[in-house]
C-alpha cells in the first residue's frame, strides 16, 4: 500500500510535543477505547515516528478562526452545519466526488445563511474520518468470522482476511488522502467555486426540477432578488466568491492523532493538526478515558457526541474536564438522541451545561439515533424521522430560551439510494439501486437540500420568535 517496511524506533520515542501531552503508553494504560489491534509494533512505531515527521494538515491559526466562529454559534450570532461522509474511504478520494460533496454543502449553506439571517459556519465531516467505532470486534458470514471493518484508517471493506487484518501502514494513506482532499477543497472555495451566484444556480435547478413545495420555490426566488439587490447595492465581487470552510473528523485513533500533534510557535500550545475541529464519540467519551484526556490537552475547537444515555452529572463533568477555562468556542455538544427520545432526554442536558455558566455551541446530529435495518438486511434511514428529531431539537432550546446553534448531518453529494423518504420518495425497494456507503446509509444531494429547506423555515419560525438577531445591529446616525 505504502513503501517497504523499514526498522524504525518505537512509537513512544521523545518528540516535541512530549512534555506537553500524554505519551502514548500512558493514553493506552487508561484502555483506549476503540482501537486495531496490530500484530507488528515494529511497523507500527515507525508508521507513528514517520507521520510525527510530516507538515501538519491544518494550522493553529486556522483552528483558532473556528474557535471564535464556533463562539458566535454559541451565542446565537451563527449557525454551524457539519457535514459529510458517514465514512471516508480511499477509493473515493476524486476529484467528482470531493466537488460534488462541497457542492452540496455551500448549497445547503446559502439556503441557511438567507433564511437564518446569520452566518453558516461551513464544517465538513471530511479530511480526516477514516476510521470507525463498532459495536463488535468481529463479523461472522456463513460461519466465517473475521475482525469488523473498522474504516479504511484500520483495514479493508472486503471480506477476506488479508483485507480484514489491522494494518498500520493505512495511517499514512489517512495522511495522504486528507492532504490530498484538503488541497482541492481550498483550491475550490478559493478560486471561485463557491461563488455565491454560482452556488444559488444549482438550488435553482434542484426546486425547478424536483416536486417541492411552493413555499420552497418562493423562497429560492426570495434569495435571487437579494443577491440582484446586493449586487446593484456594489457589494464587491470577493464577497461572493470566497467562503470558509474547516475540516472536522472523529479523533478516535490514538496513534494518528498523537502523531499529528504540534506545538503552535506563537503561543508554545499544543495542536492537533489532523482537523480544524475534533470530535469525541459516543463511545469513547469516558471521562477517565484516553481520547477525554488527549483532547483536553489540544487547543482546537472540540465537540462531545452524546446520545441518550447521557446524563446530567456526565456532562457536566465532561464539559469541566475539556473547557476548564470556560473559552468561548472552545465545546461543541453534538446531540444525537432519536426522534423519538429527543424531547424528553435533551432539556435537563443543556440545563445542566447553561447552569455551569458555560455557553456551548449545541449541534443536533439527527442520524445515528434514527437509524434501522430493512427486512432484506439494508441499514437505512427515514427522512421524515430524520427531521423529527431536528424539530424537536428546536422545539426543546425554543422551550429553554437557548440558541439551537446547528447540525451534524452524514450526507454524500453523489445520487445514492441510502435513506428512505424525501422529494424524490425514495422507498426500501430502492435501496438497492445505488447503496454505496462503507458504513452508515448518508442523504444523498437531493435529501440534503430538501433538509436544508426544512431548516429554513424553521430558523424563519424561530428567528421571529426570538424578536431580535444580534447580527443585524445597527444605530441610525443623525447628521
Amino acid at each position: 500500500m505504502v513503501g517497504p517496511r523499514r526498522r524504525s524506533p518505537r512509537a513512544d520515542y521523545p518528540d516535541p510535543v512530549s512534555t506537553t501531552i500524554p505519551a502514548l503508553t500512558e493514553l493506552h494504560a487508561r484502555g483506549a477505547a476503540q482501537q486495531p489491534t496490530y500484530p507488528d509494533a515494529a511497523e507500527l512505531a515507525r508508521v507513528v515516528s514517520e507521520l510525527r515527521q510530516r507538515p501538519p494538515l491544518v494550522f493553529a491559526g486556522e483552528a483558532d478562526a473556528l474557535k471564535s466562529r464556533i463562539a458566535d454559534v454559541a451565542a446565537g450570532r451563527a449557525f454551524m452545519l457539519q457535514a459529510g461522509d458517514c465514512a471516508e474511504t480511499f477509493g473515493n478520494v476524486t476529484a467528482v466526488n470531493i466537488r460534488n460533496a462541497l457542492r452540496v454543502q455551500l448549497s445547503m449553506a446559502v439556503v441557511l445563511q438567507y433564511a437564518a439571517q446569520v452566518p453558516v459556519v461551513k464544517v465538513g465531516r471530511i479530511a480526516g474520518q477514516y476510521a470507525k467505532p463498532r459495536s463488535s470486534d468481529d463479523e461472522t458470514r456463513d460461519g466465517v468470522t473475521l475482525p469488523s471493518y473498522r474504516g479504511d484508517a484500520v483495514n479493508g471493506l472486503d471480506f477476506t482476511p488479508e483485507a480484514r487484518a489491522h494494518d498500520p501502514r493505512r495511517l499514512q494513506e489517512v495522511y495522504n488522502s486528507s492532504a490530498a482532499t484538503l488541497n482541492l477543497v481550498r483550491a475550490f472555495v478559493n478560486g471561485g467555486f463557491a461563488d455565491l451566484r454560482t452556488v444559488h444556480t444549482w438550488n435553482t435547478d434542484f426546486v425547478r426540477n424536483s416536486r417541492v413545495e411552493a413555499k420552497y420555490e418562493a423562497l429560492s426566488e426570495e434569495i435571487e432578488r437579494a443577491m440582484g439587490f446586493m449586487i446593484a447595492c456594489g457589494v464587491p465581487d470577493d464577497a461572493f466568491r470566497t467562503v470558509n470552510y474547516w475540516a472536522s473528523h472523529e479523533a478516535l485513533l490514538m496513534e494518528y492523532e498523537h502523531a499529528l500533534t504540534r506545538i503552535d510557535s506563537r503561543t508554545g500550545l499544543a495542536y492537533g493538526t489532523s482537523g480544524h475541529l475534533l470530535w469525541i464519540g459516543e463511545r469513547t467519551r469516558q471521562l477517565d478515558g484516553a481520547h477525554v484526556e488527549l483532547l483536553s490537552k489540544l487547543r482546537n475547537p472540540i465537540g462531545i457526541k452524546l446520545g441518550p444515555s447521557v446524563t446530567p452529572d456526565d456532562v457536566r463533568a465532561l464539559v469541566e474536564k475539556l473547557d476548564p477555562d470556560l473559552e468561548p468556542g472552545r465545546l461543541t455538544l453534538i446531540t444525537r438522541m432519536g426522534a423519538g427520545k429527543v424531547r424528553d432526554a435533551l432539556p435537563p442536558i443543556v440545563e445542566a451545561v447553561e447552569n455551569t455558566g458555560r455557553k456551548v455551541a449545541w449541534v443536533c446530529d439527527p442520524m445515528h439515533g434514527n437509524t434501522y435495518s430493512t427486512a432484506k438486511g439494508h441499514k437505512t434511514r427515514a427522512f421524515p424521522v430524520i427531521w423529527d428529531e431536528v424539530d424537536g431539537f428546536f422545539d426543546v432550546h425554543a422551550e429553554l430560551g437557548t440558541w439551537p446553534g446547528g447540525v451534524h448531518i452524514e450526507l454524500t453529494g453523489n445520487d445514492v439510494t441510502e435513506c428512505v423518504g424525501g422529494v424524490d420518495e425514495l422507498d426500501e425497494d430502492t435501496l438497492f439501486d445505488r447503496y454505496e456507503t462503507a458504513c452508515d446509509p448518508r442523504l444523498n444531494r437531493n435529501q440534503g437540500i430538501e433538509l436544508a429547506f426544512y431548516l429554513a423555515e424553521r430558523l424563519r419560525e424561530d428567528i421571529r420568535r426570538r424578536g431580535y438577531n444580534p447580527v443585524q445591529d445597527f444605530e441610525p446616525q443623525e447628521m
